[in-house]
């Protein structure tokens, strides 16, 4: 569990982050479930073997410097963490509930290290507030907001009123080659917001026409931040970024075989940028291994596979778009098709252009401010993960035995 990786990019708006949770949720409700029926197994095959062969209950499994939780309190933690959750889905909430009891002791330690802390009156009238049993884990529960309630007052109480912001407007391109071109367009007096709309593949910016509004230098990544260097009016070079996301790839198609009855029998590769498409391409056509370079640079789940997609028949339904199936179906047996390009398709890696729109002294607006103490929460805490010495011993075993005894109980 190490520290959390700093995105690309932050757009602190109220709009884009439920947009973000929600399709967090989607991914959530996907893993969990094609994982129910895996579960079930390790659940009770797991069961007999952690109670006949490892301590049980009151076995320690989680320690956090000098506090140690046994087996029992992570049961009922797991029990209480999940009680909207259908029994054959507890087991996905397994690590999360580990990390929670890890992160909530660190917050406790911490917290007192800087004299804050919560009375017990406090935290029986929110149990009576919430209606929560009078359990020693609702109680940590309720103990754990009430600090980090305070420790988010501490940290906003650290900001000052004003802090250097920019004004900027961005746009992700599909590889350093559109970077240039578009630099050099917007250079020439092209509009930067036409732009946007025709190159950027950003799906959470380009909704707002890249627009980012003020921003300080704290809230964007250290890549990022260069742009304060940037006069107002200044436009950034290329700026990589090989993790995030975009709505656009290119393919390359091979039809191996022919069949009458089967259709087609295809491999393909999905590339980043038409740039990369082209290189590969040219590589093929000096008879390199197609299912090698599939290996090594396709964004296709179908790259273990050395881009072998097996047969698909024309006038039925695939997973494919129909830029992709066009070509497919009029290849020649053995010939690598041009680069197909694909915007149904999603693909990681990119560069960032930037323009700063203007620069300022400015006084922190709600949503900024929010922002920044957020992130010195977060900070805070993975350097006390950091500073911490914590042990644990909750394997798969002892997490589907955890999970039998939750569903035992209810």
């Amino acid at each position: 569990m190490g520290k959390k990786q700093v995105t690309a990019i932050r757009v602190p708006t109220k709009r884009q982050e439920a947009k973000w949770h929600r399709q967090k949720r989607i991914r959530r409700m996907i893993i969990i479930a094609s994982t129910i029926f895996l579960v079930g197994i390790i659940s009770y095959a797991s069961y007999g073997y952690y109670a006949d062969k490892i301590k049980g209950l009151n076995e320690k499994v989680i320690t956090v410097n000098d506090a140690s939780f046994n087996m029992r309190y992570y049961v009922n933690m797991l029990d209480a963490q999940t009680k909207e959750v259908e029994p054959d889905s507890i087991y996905q909430y397994t690590n999360a509930v580990a990390q929670y009891i890890e992160d909530a002791e660190l917050i406790r330690q911490g917290a007192k290290d800087l004299n804050i802390t919560v009375t017990q009156e406090e935290i029986e009238e929110m149990i009576k507030e919430q209606n929560f049993p009078k359990d020693q884990v609702h109680q940590d529960i309720v103990e754990t907001v009430l600090l980090s309630q305070k420790l988010l007052e501490y940290f906003d109480s650290q900001l000052p009123d004003e802090m250097l912001q920019a004004n900027t407007q961005v746009m992700f391109v599909e590889s350093e080659q559109v970077a240039n071109k578009v630099i050099d367009l917007a250079n020439s007096g092209e509009n930067f917001t036409k732009l946007v709309r025709e190159f950027s593949y950003d799906n959470r910016t380009k909704e707002y026409d890249g627009n980012l509004g003020w921003l300080p230098r704290e809230l964007m990544s250290p890549t990022m931040a260069e742009t304060f260097n940037l006069t107002t009016g200044g436009i950034s070079q290329p700026i990589p970024d090989n993790s995030t996301n975009k709505s656009v790839g290119y393919w390359l198609i091979k039809v191996n075989e022919e069949d009458p009855e089967k259709g087609i029998n295809v491999s393909a590769m999905l590339l980043g940028s038409g740039q990369e498409a082209v290189e590969i391409k040219t590589e093929l056509d000096a008879e390199s291994n197609f299912s090698e370079l599939a290996k090594n640079y396709s964004q296709h789940s179908s790259k273990y596979k050395g881009g072998e997609l097996g047969w698909l028949k024309a006038n039925e339904t695939n997973d494919f778009s129909d830029a992709f199936n066009e070509v497919a179906f009029q290849l020649p047996v053995d010939e690598v098709s041009e680069p197909v390009k694909d915007e149904t398709v999603n693909t990681d890696g990119g560069y960032w252009v930037v323009k700063v729109l203007d620069k300022q002294q400015r006084e922190l607006d709600n949503d900024v401010r929010e922002a920044l103490k957020n992130k010195r929460f977060s900070e805070w805490l993975d350097q006390q993960r950091e500073n911490s010495t914590i042990e644990n011993k909750l394997d798969g075993t002892r997490m589907a035995w955890a999970v039998a005894e939750v569903i035992k109980g209810r």
